[in-house]
């Protein structure tokens, strides 16, 4: 898939080791109780990656109309395929993969509102509590666009296009996680992370899958 220029890579290296990731909160530690989030104001309980770990920042973009190198271009030669990133991860450690890469994008400027986060396991939860409220107060949320937007992948269908889409591939069965991951891909306008097993997410995926 072609880079997208003004795109920050997530690379591994920006989760860090696992040990490090998850130093300081044992297994049996209940996740904090979801509050006000912005891009300014990390989630409680998550570490802010250090300066070592912060991606580079985006380009500039192009003029429109012009390319990188300064000569015309054909407005449709602009449109291209959702770059697509993969971050390995164990699946018990495929949702903190996913928290780090959202924490790094909305560091390096991304607006909440334009990221969706699927898990293919157990449910974020911030996406648990607030359906505690009742799917449609949870639903509605989406249609808000304020903020990241949380929902397991057997909802997909329901989930309205973002610019990017991070999928954490933290359980859930093979059938299930290949019907997710193309719905994904179509949903996400500029990139796609998946964070999870990367033996498992290849076979899942198949030669015909589009990732």
């Amino acid at each position: 898939m072609p880079l997208i220029p003004e795109e920050p890579q997530i690379h591994e290296s920006a989760q860090g080791p696992r040990a490090t990731a998850a130093a300081g909160r044992p297994a049996s530690t209940p996740r904090p109780v979801p509050g006000p989030r912005s891009a300014a104001s990390p989630r409680p309980g998550r570490p802010v990656p250090g300066p070592a770990a912060r991606p580079a920042p985006p380009k500039p973009r192009p003029a429109a109309g012009k390319s990188p190198a300064g000569g015309t271009e054909n407005r449709s030669d602009q449109r291209s395929a959702p770059q697509f990133q993969l971050i390995p991860a164990p699946v018990d450690g495929a949702l903190d993969a996913a928290e780090e890469a959202l924490d790094l994008l909305l560091e390096s400027g991304r607006a909440p509102g334009e990221v969706l986060v699927l898990t293919t396991g157990e449910q974020h939860p911030w996406a648990a509590h607030e359906l505690s409220f009742g799917e449609t107060a949870y639903w509605a949320q989406q249609e808000t666009g304020d903020d990241v937007f949380f929902a397991d992948a057997s909802a997909v269908d329901r989930a309205a296009s973002r610019p990017v889409v991070i999928v954490a591939v933290n359980g859930g069965d093979d059938e299930a996680t290949a019907r997710a991951l193309p719905a994904a891909l179509a949903r996400a306008g500029t990139l796609l992370v998946v964070c999870g097993d990367p033996q498992r997410i290849t076979a899942v995926l198949g030669a015909g899958a589009g990732v």
